[in-house]
C-alpha cells in the first residue's frame, strides 16, 4: 500500500506540527534520584528509518490535521473485548482492543476459530462505520508461546525451554508461524516478544523469560521480532500474515525483589543496563511497532510512571520511534491515580493505556486532562503520532486481509512439526545412569503419571485461560500428549506401552517413563515461597518401582528450576522438558531409540537457568558471586556426552510448613498457617475439631466428607441455635496485587439443607451477603463459587492484611459442605455477590 500525501504535501505540513521537546512536555514528577535513569550512559539503538519514512509520516500529520480532540484521545485508550461490544465505537472512538488471557468472544475464552474471526470483523465494521476520521483499530492478544488463545491452534514450547534450545533461527521461525496463526483469527497485533530476565525463579513468570543469562535475549530478540513482523519497508505495511509485536515487560521485570510479580527492582543504573536491558536494543533495531511497560519499577518508583525511563532513555537513547502501551490497568498503581484516571502516565511517556474494564471513565478523565492542559495536546499529538504511525506499518489501514478466516494456517502439518521440533531441542537431559536412556523402541514401556497424558498441564499458563487451568484433552484437537506420542513411537518400533497413572503392573515392564511436575499457574498464582517440589505421589510412585527393579525415566514439567533432588535420586533418568505444549510426540522422538536401541534424536538442550541445589529459592545466577548450583547455567547430557550424577543431598533447607499465599483448604487438607475455627452463640472461637455431637448451643457442626476423594471436603452444619461462624484463620497476607490480577475466592459447595436467613461470606474483616447465591443452587449438587476480590474491595474490604481468608456465617439453619478453598483465576465465571442479588 502507498500513502496518497505526496512528500511537497509532507513538507507544508511540516510547521504545523508541534515540536515541543517531549521533555518539555511532561509535568514535574517527584521521582527519586535512585530511581533516574541517565540517558547518555546507556547503549544506543534506533528503530530503522523505514519505521518513520517520508511517506508515512505524512499520510499520519494530514490524518491528524482532520482529527478532533475526542478522537485523538481515543487513540491513546485500548478496552479488553469482555467490555466492550461494536456499538460503543459508535460513541467512543477508541483506537484499540485486546482480548486478555481469559477473554474471548461471547465470553468464552474457548470460542472457536471462526467466533474470533466474526469478533474482529463485527470490531473492525463498527470502526469503520463511526464518523469523522474513521481511523481502524488495532486489535492486541497475548500469543506469548503460539496463538495460545485459540482452541486448534499451535501452542509451542514456553520461552524458558525456548532458551533451552539456544537456536535463534528456530524462534524466528517460531515467530513467523505465531503471526501467521494469530492473523488467522483477525488479530493485528501480540505482546511479545517477552525479553524478561528472570534472576529469582520463585517469580511466577520465569518460564516467560529465555533465560536468567541477557545473552539469550540478545540472541532472541532480533529474530523473534523479525518473525513476528518482517522487516519494515518505505513503500508497504507487513506483509500479510505479519503482525506488529511488543517487546515486554519494560524494564526489570524479572528482577524484583524476592520474585514478586509487580514488585521492585531494586539495584543500581548499571545493573538494569548490564542485566535487563538484555533484547530490547535488538528488538528496537530489528523495527519492533511496540514497547509493553512493566507493572514492576525500580526503587520504589513504577515505569508506568517514570519519565527518565520511558521518554529520555527508550525515545532518546535507544532510539525507539514505535508507540509504548502500558500492561492491564498498570496506570491506576501509580500515586495520585486511579484506574478510572491518570495523567501521570501520559505525560511520563505512555502512548496507549491499557484500561480493559475501565476505558470508559479514563476516556473521560484523559479528555478532560487535555482540555485543562493537564496533558499538553503536544503531548497528546506526540502519542497519537507514534500510535497512528505503527497502525500505518501493521497494516491496519489496508482492507485486504488475505489469509483471515483460512483455517487450514491453524496447526498446519508445518506448524505442528515445527512445534515438534522445538520441543526436542528444549529438553535437558540432568541424569542418565546405566544408559536407560535411549529407550529400545520393542521394549515393554510403562508410563506413570497423571501428567502423561494431560496436554494443559504440558502446555502450562498462558493456553486458553489465562492461569491455563481448567483444560482437557479435548480442547486440544491438534495436539499430541507425552502420552499418546510414546505410544505411538513405542508401537511403531514393535514395543508395547501401558499407561497406569499411579504406576501399578500386573506384568513387570521393562522401563518406567513417569511424567509429572507443576500445574498450569501464571502472575500471581504462580509467585511461590520457594523451589521446593511438593507433591508427593511422583516421588512415592518412582520408589515403588525402584524398589520392583524397573529402570525409571523422570519427565520433569515445570516453568523454573525446582529442587527436585529426592526424585531424582529415584530416577535412573532425569529429563528437564519445561513446559513443552501440544507436540508431546516430541518428546518421544528423544527418549525412544529405534528398535535396535539406538537414538532417533539426541538431546540437545543445555539449562538457560541454574539448577538449585537447595529449595530456599535464593537468586542463583550464572557469574554470581558465591555460585553454587546443583547443575550449573549450559549443563545438558547428551548420548555422546554421558556424565555421571551420584547421589544428591535431600536437605531441601527449608521448612515444609511454609505459609500459603492461594490455597487455603486442598485434598481435605488445611494448608499451614491456616486452620478453621468455630465461634458460636457462647462468643467463642474454638479449634475447627470434628465434632459428632452437640449441646444445644451449639450453632455450628463440622464433619469431614467426600468430594473429591476420601474425606477431601467438610461440611458445615448451622443449627440456628444463634449466630454461627466457621472460618479460616491464619497469618495476615497481602492480597491487593491479586486484585488487579482479577483473582477471585474459589470454592467447590454442595447445599445439603437450603439456608433458612442470611448467609454471609467472610473475608478479611468484611462479610458479604450471599444468601441468594446458595437458595439458588440445587440440593446435593456440587458447584463451585468463585467471588473476585475486586467487588470485595468494592464493598469496603482491606486486602493488605487478610487473616481469614474464607468463613460462612449465619444465624439461621443451614447446611452446606465445602472443598477445594483458594484463590484461582477469573475465567469469566466468577461473581460478584451483590450483582447476583440484583
Amino acid at each position: 500500500m502507498r500513502y496518497a500525501l505526496s512528500t511537497a504535501a509532507l513538507m507544508a505540513a511540516l510547521p504545523t506540527l508541534a515540536l515541543t521537546p517531549v521533555g518539555a512536555m511532561a509535568q514535574d514528577l517527584a521521582v527519586r534520584p535512585e530511581a533516574t535513569a541517565h540517558p547518555n550512559i546507556w547503549p544506543r539503538a534506533a528503530s530503522p528509518d523505514a519505521m518513520s519514512d517520508t511517506e508515512t509520516e505524512a499520510f499520519v500529520i494530514e490524518l491528524m490535521s482532520r482529527m478532533t480532540v475526542e478522537e485523538k484521545v481515543g487513540q491513546t485508550i485500548q478496552a479488553d473485548i469482555g467490555s466492550i461490544t461494536p456499538a460503543d465505537l459508535a460513541t467512543y472512538s477508541l483506537g484499540s482492543i485486546l482480548a486478555g488471557g481469559s477473554s474471548g468472544p461471547g465470553g468464552n475464552d474457548k470460542a472457536p476459530a471462526q467466533a474470533w474471526v466474526d469478533l474482529a470483523r463485527e470490531f473492525r465494521a463498527a470502526a469503520a462505520a463511526r464518523p469523522g476520521a474513521r481511523i481502524p483499530l488495532i486489535y492486541g492478544i497475548d500469543a506469548v508461546h503460539g496463538h495460545n488463545n485459540v482452541p486448534g491452534a499451535t501452542v509451542f514450547p514456553h520461552n524458558i525451554g525456548l532458551g533451552a534450545a539456544r537456536d535463534p533461527d528456530l524462534i524466528r521461525r517460531i515467530g513467523e508461524a505465531t503471526a501467521l496463526e494469530v492473523a488467522v483469527t483477525g488479530a493485528d497485533w501480540t505482546f511479545g516478544p517477552t525479553l524478561a530476565v528472570p534472576r529469582d525463579d520463585r517469580w511466577g513468570r520465569s518460564y516467560e523469560g529465555y533465560s536468567e543469562d541477557p545473552e539469550v535475549q540478545r540472541a532472541y530478540a532480533g529474530p523473534m521480532t523479525l518473525g513476528l513482523q518482517g522487516e519494515l519497508s518505505a513503500d508497504r505495511p507487513l506483509a500479510p500474515g505479519r503482525i506488529a509485536g511488543s517487546a515486554k515487560h519494560f524494564l526489570a521485570d524479572g528482577g524484583t525483589f524476592e520474585g514478586e510479580d509487580q514488585g521492585d527492582f531494586r539495584g543500581s543504573e548499571q545493573e538494569l543496563i548490564d542485566t535487563h536491558l538484555g533484547g530490547y536494543p535488538a528488538a528496537i533495531d530489528a523495527g519492533v511497532l511496540s514497547v509493553m511497560a512493566s507493572f514492576s519499577g525500580w526503587n520504589g518508583v513504577k515505569h508506568t510512571g517514570n519519565h527518565s525511563l520511558l521518554t529520555e532513555v527508550l525515545r532518546g537513547s535507544l532510539g525507539f520511534d514505535g508507540f509504548v502501551v502500558s500492561d492491564w490497568n498498570a496506570h491506576g498503581q501509580l500515586p495520585g491515580c486511579t484506574n478510572d484516571s491518570c495523567a501521570l502516565a501520559i505525560n511520563a511517556g505512555i502512548d496507549m493505556l491499557m484500561a480493559p474494564d475501565t476505558w470508559k471513565p479514563l476516556y473521560e478523565s484523559t479528555l478532560a486532562h487535555v482540555r485543562d492542559g493537564t496533558i499538553s495536546k503536544a503531548r497528546l499529538d506526540e502519542a497519537v503520532r507514534r500510535i497512528l504511525r505503527a497502525k500505518v506499518k501493521a497494516g491496519v489501514f489496508r482492507e485486504e486481509r488475505p489469509v483471515e478466516g483460512d483455517p487450514a494456517q491453524l496447526a498446519s502439518p508445518m506448524h505442528r512439526a515445527l512445534a515438534r521440533e522445538a520441543v526436542r531441542k528444549s529438553l535437558v537431559l540432568l541424569k542418565n545412569e546405566r544408559s536407560v536412556l535411549p529407550i529400545r523402541g520393542g521394549a515393554r514401556v510403562l508410563v506413570a503419571g497423571t501428567a502423561a497424558d494431560d496436554i494443559g498441564q504440558a502446555a502450562g499458563g498462558w493456553t486458553l485461560a489465562w492461569q491455563g487451568t481448567g483444560n482437557t484433552n479435548a480442547d486440544f484437537p491438534q495436539g499430541q500428549s507425552i502420552w499418546a506420542g510414546i505410544e505411538e513411537a513405542v508401537e511403531a518400533a514393535g514395543g508395547s506401552a501401558t499407561l497406569s497413572a499411579d504406576g501399578a503392573f500386573t506384568e513387570k515392564p521393562d522401563v518406567a517413563i513417569v511424567v509429572f511436575g507443576e500445574m498450569p499457574y501464571a502472575e500471581f498464582q504462580g509467585d511461590v515461597d520457594t523451589l521446593d517440589f511438593l507433591p508427593t505421589e511422583p516421588l512415592e510412585t518412582l520408589l515403588r518401582l525402584k524398589a520392583a527393579g524397573v529402570p525409571t525415566v523422570s519427565v520433569f514439567l515445570s516453568g523454573r528450576p525446582m529442587w527436585t533432588n529426592p526424585e531424582i535420586n529415584a530416577s535412573d533418568a532425569f529429563v528437564a522438558a519445561w513446559l513443552p505444549g501440544t507436540e508431546g510426540g516430541g518428546v518421544a522422538d528423544v527418549l525412544i531409540g529405534n528398535a535396535e536401541g539406538q537414538p532417533r534424536n539426541d538431546f540437545h538442550g543445555t539449562l538457560s537457568f541454574s539448577w538449585p541445589k537447595d529449595a530456599t529459592g535464593t537468586p542463583l545466577n550464572h557469574g554470581q558471586a558465591g555460585y553454587d548450583p546443583q547443575f550449573a547455567y549450559g549443563y545438558g547430557l547428551t548420548y555422546v556426552r554421558p556424565g555421571e550424577v551420584g547421589a544428591l543431598s535431600e536437605d531441601s533447607g527449608v521448612d515444609s510448613s511454609t505459609s500459603s499465599v492461594d490455597h487455603y483448604f486442598v485434598a481435605g487438607r488445611y494448608v499451614a498457617p491456616w486452620g478453621l475455627m468455630l465461634r458460636d452463640a457462647g462468643g467463642q472461637n474454638k479449634p475447627g475439631t470434628v465434632k459428632v455431637a452437640a449441646s444445644p448451643r451449639d450453632g455450628v457442626r463440622v464433619r469431614p466428607i467426600d468430594d473429591l476423594a476420601q474425606e477431601s471436603g467438610q461440611q458445615f452444619t448451622f443449627t440456628g441455635a444463634g449466630p454461627a461462624d466457621a472460618y479460616i484463620e491464619g497469618v495476615p497476607i497481602d492480597l491487593s496485587r491479586q486484585t488487579n490480577g482479577e483473582l477471585a475466592i474459589s470454592f467447590r459447595y454442595r447445599v445439603e439443607a437450603e439456608p433458612q436467613g442470611d448467609v454471609g461470606l467472610m473475608f478479611g474483616r468484611g462479610r458479604t451477603d450471599v444468601t441468594d447465591l446458595f437458595e439458588a443452587a440445587p440440593l446435593n449438587q456440587w458447584r463451585t463459587m468463585k467471588v473476585r476480590l475486586s467487588c470485595l474491595v468494592g464493598e469496603g474490604v482491606n486486602l493488605t492484611g487478610i487473616d481469614v481468608p474464607f468463613g460462612l456465617s449465619t444465624g439461621s439453619a443451614f447446611t452446606v459442605s465445602v472443598s477445594e478453598i483458594q484463590l484461582a483465576p477469573n475465567n469469566n465465571d466468577t461473581v460478584c455477590p451483590k450483582e447476583a442479588g440484583q
